[in-house]
């Protein structure tokens, strides 16, 4: 069974900043890459993702971000936004959330619960590597 998230950019960072090959943030990286989870997305979050990765605080390359962003973009799902009307701290995170919404059984992944919606679709990068060695053992 394949498993379809929305990663946050957050995670994203984390995991290619990260000198920890265990950390939850790489192994959710790690997943994709080995394809056992779907990355869903849409034209806004791969514009972010290039944004933010792409600031100069970063040492991320330009080849780099790129062979990433068309790997997401092979590999995933481009979707589209299924409103709602929750509240967010910041509207910039609206649309992975909705981007979540549009894929039945799919997650979204973010270091920042607190800036979604208290559902069982908003999971850490932690909580989503459990679901993931939960469906692997079945």
């Amino acid at each position: 069974m394949k498993l379809y998230a929305v990663i946050d950019t957050n995670v994203l960072v984390s995991a290619l900043l990260s000198k920890h090959t265990d950390s939850a943030t790489v192994q959710v990286l790690d997943n994709i890459v080995s394809n056992n989870v779907i990355p869903l997305f849409n034209m806004e979050i791969l514009s972010e993702y290039q944004t933010v990765l792409g600031r100069t605080k970063f040492p991320f390359t330009a080849d780099d971000i790129s062979l990433l962003l068309s790997y997401i973009t092979e590999n995933g799902i481009e979707c589209s936004r299924t409103y709602c009307d929750e509240t967010f701290p910041d509207p910039k995170d609206i649309v992975f959330y909705e981007v979540a919404l549009s894929k039945e059984d799919s997650f979204l992944v973010t270091g920042n619960t607190r800036h979604f919606p208290v559902k069982p679709i908003v999971v850490t990068p932690a909580e989503f590597i459990k679901i993931i060695a939960s469906v692997s053992a079945k």
